[in-house]
């Protein structure tokens, strides 16, 4: 059976995912039949990336979402176009839908008033420190 599913690539601590269609039995990190997109959740706001004919190709044929993917497919509207292309609507216009959602997606970004800044240990420690003294 062939399941849509996250393969991790990156560096320990520095991962980010490929969407790949792959058979079940095959290891996570594995052989893989197609690359269908790409998923960051290291930035801000995680960047989802997804090759919406392909996915459509893949469900068409019976193949089943992993729990993690189906989350991302709700996130980026992918199952709810899925079922309008179930229903008889144009593959064209389905997906030229999805790069516009896509693009709008990556515009939209909350921001406050001050960037939230990630401080290191030792610059954590020292801020403590200069904190407490003064």
């Amino acid at each position: 059976m062939v399941r849509l599913r996250l393969r991790k690539v990156g560096s320990k601590g520095q991962q980010s995912f490929r969407l790949v269609a792959a058979e079940r039995e095959h290891p996570r990190d594995g052989r893989f039949l197609e690359y269908l997109g790409s998923y960051n959740p290291r930035t801000d706001p995680a960047t989802i990336t997804v090759d919406e004919a392909r996915v459509y190709h893949w469900l068409k044929n019976g193949a089943q979402p992993s729990e993690s993917v189906l989350k991302l497919f709700k996130v980026t509207g992918t199952m709810d176009r899925f079922a309008r292309f179930k229903a008889g609507e144009a593959l064209e216009t389905l997906v030229a839908e999805a790069e516009a959602a896509a693009g709008q997606r990556h515009t939209t970004r909350k921001t406050s008033g001050a960037e939230a800044t990630r401080l290191s240990r030792k610059k954590k420690a020292a801020a403590q420190r200069a904190e407490q003294e003064g």
